[in-house]
């Protein structure tokens, strides 16, 4: 019987390093056409080299998701390349964490426009082909701060809790054309995402806090759950964190 994620082609943001890069692994072994999109040049070059290598097909799209233009790029890339896209996993984010009062200005502007605003352009890139095909599958990466707020993380757990709301209108909106939407919200999970925190304080709370975390193949599972399912089932979201994670 064939795998139900064998041929499926899935585009892949942040697919450099972490979440991306561990789902990229699975979902290629698993027979998914995968096109990884990352600012890392050279990084997803060689995990395409790497996974086609193994057998798989993969393409590597260099892609800056601040860049509606670049996003778009690589989503016509996977349909030139495949034919179609049948998932679009909008996983790119960072978390410089701070307490507002140290009015960190830049490091708010680039958690709005990579963990919100590249999630746009990541739906906006891959609504029109899935909606010509009356099928597809949207998946959004939030986070537990998504549901849950803390000291220092105020910005960063709104824009989670912004991909939150996001989904559930995008939900409701694409069902004419048959196309399913999961938000993930992962704890803590063993990737770089701290390592963009820019307050050494902050840094050093966040680094004792992940030291329950679980790899980055335990998120890959999740995707690949929801991609599995049958055509007739929606997994909407997903909240999951390490059974050690208290908060």
């Amino acid at each position: 019987m064939q795998h139900p994620i064998q041929d499926k082609v899935i585009v892949i943001t942040g697919a450099s390093s972490g979440l991306g890069e561990a789902t990229a692994r699975l979902l290629a072994a698993q027979g998914a056409r995968v096109v990884l999109g990352a600012r890392r040049s050279e990084r997803i070059e060689a995990l395409a080299t790497e996974l086609k290598t193994n057998g798989a097909q993969a393409l590597a799209v260099t892609t800056d998701v601040t860049d509606a233009a670049q996003v778009q790029a690589l989503v016509d890339a996977a349909v030139r390349t495949f034919g179609r896209i049948d998932v679009m996993l909008n996983n790119a984010g960072l978390m410089p964490h701070s307490p507002l009062e140290r009015r960190k200005i830049a490091d708010w502007d680039r958690m709005i426009d990579v963990n919100l605003k590249g999630v746009l352009y990541g739906i906006a890139a891959a609504l029109p082909a899935m909606q010509a095909q009356k099928s597809g599958h949207i998946i959004n990466v939030s986070s537990v701060a998504g549901h849950k707020v803390r000291p220092g993380s105020a910005v960063y757990a709104a824009t989670k809790h912004a991909v939150l709301a996001l989904s559930e209108g995008l939900r409701q909106e694409v069902k004419p054309w048959n196309i399913r939407t999961t938000v993930i919200s992962p704890g803590a999970v063993a990737t770089e995402l701290p390592d963009s925190i820019t307050e050494p304080d902050m840094a050093e709370a966040v680094r004792q806090m992940y030291r329950v975390a679980i790899p980055a193949e335990s998120f890959a599972r999740m995707v690949a759950f929801a991609i599995s399912q049958p055509d007739d089932v929606d997994i909407n979201e997903i909240l999951f964190r390490p059974t050690r994670q208290e908060v």
